[in-house]
């Protein structure tokens, strides 16, 4: 169980290796203390709304900064997006698709379904830790999000 009063970042990633380099990198920058990281679509929606194995009664996390990769096993991100901007209690949740996907379709419907920001990964390793490292820093020190 965890404590989601302390999560800032929800990281929805099913590549182990990814998940390693964003974690990474966010600890470059002394910012990986306060993540949860969901392997799946269905891990990240209980955790958000807290069923399941993350049930807990009358809590709701809100985040700073959701980062959702599209391609998951069970539930696909593009499905977590929309769950996530149909309900109140997790609409204004900054959501940033962090994902290998260049496709135009896909790009279209995040932004039409209320993304924040949609990266493409670099496949480069140092390439990745730099922008990693900038959405953190970004999201979790300069942007202001609704109380």
């Amino acid at each position: 169980m965890v404590d989601s009063d302390q999560v800032e970042i929800l990281l929805v990633e099913d590549s182990a290796e990814d998940a390693e380099l964003t974690l990474r990198a966010l600890k470059k920058n002394n910012l990986a203390n306060r993540i949860f990281h969901a392997r799946d679509g269905v891990e990240a929606l209980d955790f958000l709304f807290g069923r399941g194995a993350n049930a807990e009664p009358g809590t709701l996390r809100m985040l700073r900064v959701v980062l959702l990769d599209l391609k998951l096993p069970r539930v696909d991100g593009i499905e977590v997006l929309r769950q996530m901007r149909a309900d109140p209690r997790t609409k204004l949740v900054p959501v940033v698709v962090l994902t290998s996907s260049r496709e135009d379709p896909d790009i279209a419907k995040c932004y039409a379904l209320g993304v924040n920001s949609y990266i493409v990964k670099p496949v480069e390793f140092q390439e990745f830790i730099k922008v990693v490292s900038s959405l953190g820093l970004y999201w979790l020190l300069l942007n202001q999000a609704p109380q």
